[in-house]
């Protein structure tokens, strides 16, 4: 009866509802080919020689398509094996200029003093701290932030990218979307320093329908559900719009309901019982009228 599952998930079948339901909402790390690239081209950085000049990557992609997952998943693998903390997450804060890019880079280093208003001294202190630390890697999730200021900010901003290579030998990784590739494609310079590693949507073709598979086997259901089979696989993939991000959601608003409404498997009536709104039709939805 639980044959669909993977050996791992199969003794959860036995724990009470509640149990399954927060094991099913808990984050989920989904290795596919795109991610497990992205952690190869990751760990090259890590493992490149010392430079003057170093290589970034970015990381570029839609919303909601797992980007973020793949950068921490890789500092986090990186923590449990290596004795020295070589990558860093900068969570990169809205806001134009260097000084909110400086803040958020002091943040993510644990440092006081984010919140001073010089720009030199939060740029010494930064000096300090890389000099001390000595990351390997430093990974900006959100960089799209950092690019909606004036036109100087900017290229302040990758002045100080280029300069952090040069003096400390550090590879920065630009994770977000598209705007940060046609800003650094923009000039021939910072065109040659990173290369792109392109995270898509999901077409609908064999890949897609082996994540659906994957999932199905990780999500603790004691019946079948057969995700891979149409038309359920064409009703998921065209409300998640190829968004990985959208595609674990339903898939885990469906189960949850399947498992307290006790059907213990996903249908195509189940799916469509959660409303789901795509992501490209919010802003118009139905729903927004009745808010107003």
């Amino acid at each position: 009866m639980s044959d669909h599952l993977f050996d791992r998930v199969r003794p959860i079948l036995d724990r009470s509802v509640e149990e399954r339901v927060a094991y099913i909402r808990a984050p989920r790390w989904i290795g596919h080919p795109v991610a497990k690239d992205s952690h190869q081209r990751l760990a090259d950085l890590l493992a490149r020689p010392a430079s003057l000049r170093t290589q970034g990557l970015m990381l570029v992609g839609p919303y909601a398509n797992g980007k973020t997952m793949i950068a921490e998943r890789f500092a986090v693998n990186h923590l449990r094996t290596s004795p020295e903390q070589k990558v860093w997450i900068v969570q990169t804060r809205e806001g134009a200029g260097l000084g909110h890019f400086y803040a958020s880079m002091l943040q993510a280093l644990r440092a006081p003093g984010g919140d001073m208003w010089s720009v030199g001294r939060k740029a010494e202190q930064l000096d300090h701290l890389l000099a001390s630390i000595r990351p390997r890697v430093i990974i900006f999730d959100e960089f799209h932030n950092a690019l909606r200021g004036r036109a100087r900010d900017i290229e302040a901003i990758f002045a100080f990218l280029r300069r952090i290579g040069r003096q400390f030998d550090i590879s920065p990784v630009l994770v977000g979307e598209v705007a940060i590739y046609d800003f650094v494609s923009a000039t021939s310079e910072m065109a040659s320093r990173f290369d792109l590693m392109a995270v898509p949507r999901w077409q609908y073709d064999e890949s897609y329908l082996m994540l659906l598979d994957s999932l199905e086997a990780a999500v603790p259901l004691a019946k079948t559900s057969d995700l891979s089979d149409e038309p359920l696989a064409r009703r998921i993939f065209s409300l998640s719009e190829g968004l990985i991000g959208e595609i674990v959601a339903i898939v885990t608003k469906a189960s949850v309901a399947a498992i307290r409404s006790g059907t213990e498997r996903i249908t195509k009536a189940g799916i469509d019982e959660l409303r789901h709104i795509p992501v490209s039709h919010r802003r118009n939805a139905a729903l927004r009228e009745c808010l107003l």
